[in-house]
């Protein structure tokens, strides 16, 4: 009879480490998917933030052509990007971040040139906003590359990293937008 209370006891014991292994198991699979859906919902608003500050630059663009003769294309290529940005993925919008922040920089050089330009009301109340969005963008970089590299470091790290490859995750891309134009903008009329 002991003896037999001693083997109930070890199946018990057995059943509860087995349990406990499953249950963390489950735990390290929802971190997975609850860090994935938060970049996806980061990426989501870091492309409507990008899409308000493609719209306002188009907005400034229509200021500013009565005041110079901004080429055709640069409004073209805004018009395009803005497409783009809804079906970007993180390399894509690492492309469109760098263009837009080439463009915006060549409509503050046209701002500086013209001073009846930069003291508009409409157009400054709008530079400000595209400035604000900016801030937005980084911020959301922001949390979007934290969230990427614990998912990544997960992704990395043992025992996670088998439960990552038995569901057939990989790893998160990185936005890794420039912080500033390195070339100072071309302008010509």
């Amino acid at each position: 009879m002991f003896e037999n209370l001693i083997g109930w006891i070890v199946l018990g014991v057995i059943a509860l480490v087995i349990v406990g292994l499953i249950l963390w198991a489950i735990g390290i699979y929802n971190r997975f998917f609850s860090l994935k859906n938060s970049s996806e919902a980061t990426l989501g608003q870091i492309r409507v933030a990008m899409k308000k500050r493609l719209d306002m630059i188009e907005q400034l663009l229509g200021s500013v052509k009565s005041y110079a003769k901004f080429e055709k294309e640069t409004l073209e290529k805004v018009t395009a990007m803005r497409a783009s940005v809804a079906t970007a993925g993180p390399g894509d919008l690492n492309k469109v971040e760098a263009e837009s922040r080439s463009i915006f920089g060549r409509l503050l050089a046209v701002a500086e040139n013209y001073p009846d330009l930069k003291t508009s009301a409409t157009v400054m109340s709008m530079m400000d906003s595209v400035k604000g969005l900016e801030d937005e963008i980084a911020r959301q970089r922001y949390t979007y590359n934290n969230i990427s590299q614990e998912f990544n470091t997960m992704m990395d790290t043992i025992p996670s990293k088998f439960i990552g490859r038995l569901v057939g995750l990989i790893k998160l891309e990185y936005l890794q937008f420039e912080e500033a134009i390195k070339t100072p903008p071309k302008i010509e009329f």
